[in-house]
């Protein structure tokens, strides 16, 4: 199994982590077979709090064939995050999982580059509920059915509504990739 995170310009680090961290969790002490890399439009891409994150891979060498699933963490518009979670060729991308119907999980506002690409119209999801939930409004303009809760499933996309959220969410993953009982030691492992 082949996992691909998906980091914008201006990406939360922590909300990034948790992926390489769960199924790092997963595949070394337990041998199950998930791997992950890392993508985004350039070769480095500064997170969140200006962190410069090498990446495995850029968008343009890509083939979605190739993976099993897509994570993408969610990030600060201060930081410049919607100027590469917008683009349309990361939209496309977004678009292409879905229709081979793989599963892509986001945590908080990474759900609205799901929205925008049409693939969350009329299916329940969520996203960053705080501050009298402005993102939930702006994902329920794309015509997403937003449920105000933590993680929400709905086929094959998982979201989330904030930060406190993204260990739910690798943990989802890892559990939609190998299973309920692959999650659940893994858990116990990290003290979950």
């Amino acid at each position: 199994m082949k996992i691909l995170v998906f980091c914008a310009k201006g990406f939360e680090a922590m909300e990034f982590s948790v992926f390489i961290d769960v199924m790092g969790w997963a595949r070394n002490d337990f041998d199950i077979p998930v791997d992950v890399e890392t993508c985004g439009f350039t070769e480095t891409v500064m997170s969140t709090f200006n962190v410069p994150i090498i990446m495995d891979r850029t968008i343009d060498e890509i083939s979605v064939k190739d993976y099993d699933a897509l994570a993408i963490p969610g990030g600060f518009e201060e930081f410049d995050f919607y100027s590469e979670a917008f683009d349309d060729k990361f939209l496309e991308l977004i678009r292409e999982f879905n229709n081979q119907d793989k599963t892509i999980a986001s945590i908080c506002v990474a759900a609205l580059p799901l929205g925008k690409s049409g693939i969350l119209k009329n299916r329940k999801d969520t996203t960053y509920h705080l501050k009298n939930g402005y993102r939930q409004k702006q994902l329920k303009d794309f015509g997403v059915d937003v449920v105000n809760e933590r993680v929400v499933v709905d086929g094959n996309v998982i979201t989330s509504y904030c930060p406190e959220t993204a260990a739910d969410v690798a943990f989802e993953l890892l559990s939609k990739l190998s299973g309920e009982k692959n999650k659940k030691l893994v858990k116990d492992a990290m003290g979950f």
